[in-house]
């Protein structure tokens, strides 16, 4: 994405704290202090997968993503802010290894609408992005571990994402 940015002449600090494994509480103990050093101007956050393997409950999902948005507005308050549904992994090797794929894509479903409506009640944009996300998976296109999306898949994102992100 910071060099689709670069193309238009815009120069971009990029700052991506995200750790495989991590879980929203995750997230907020390590990663959201970091927006008040910052003070970022454009934050995304896509979080929720790990939460399903750790059999987290939609009510708790939503209440660590409605902290986790009041965090970020508190701490960053003029940064534009847009919130990404989490990759089918249920379609994935690895993937299968956490239960049933069909019970895994319909919480992950699940946890992409509530990380919607959180987004949107926090007045944070939601890009819905998991249909391309979704074929990508079809597609194969997994990173050597067979679970996380590959390089090329994380281009389309950001291809996907240029022209719904300020320039």
């Amino acid at each position: 994405m910071t060099r689709l940015w670069a193309d238009r002449g815009r120069t971009v600090e990029l700052r991506n704290p995200a750790v495989n494994g991590y879980r929203t509480d995750d997230l907020m103990a390590e990663e959201l202090p970091l927006v008040a050093t910052f003070r970022p101007t454009l934050v995304t956050v896509l979080i929720g997968a790990n939460d399903i393997v750790a059999a987290s409950s939609d009510e708790r999902y939503r209440e660590r993503l409605r902290m986790i948005h009041g965090r970020v507005r508190a701490d960053a308050p003029e940064a534009a802010v847009y919130a990404l549904p989490q990759p089918d992994w249920s379609l994935s090797r690895a993937g299968a290894s956490f239960g049933a794929p069909a019970a895994i894509a319909a919480r992950i479903e699940r946890f992409n609408t509530i990380a919607r409506e959180e987004a949107e009640s926090a007045g944070a944009t939601y890009i819905d992005i998991f249909p391309l996300m979704r074929e990508q998976m079809r597609r194969g296109m997994f990173a050597p571990d067979g679970l996380h999306p590959s390089a090329a898949a994380y281009a389309e994102w950001a291809e996907a994402l240029k022209d719904r992100l300020p320039a």
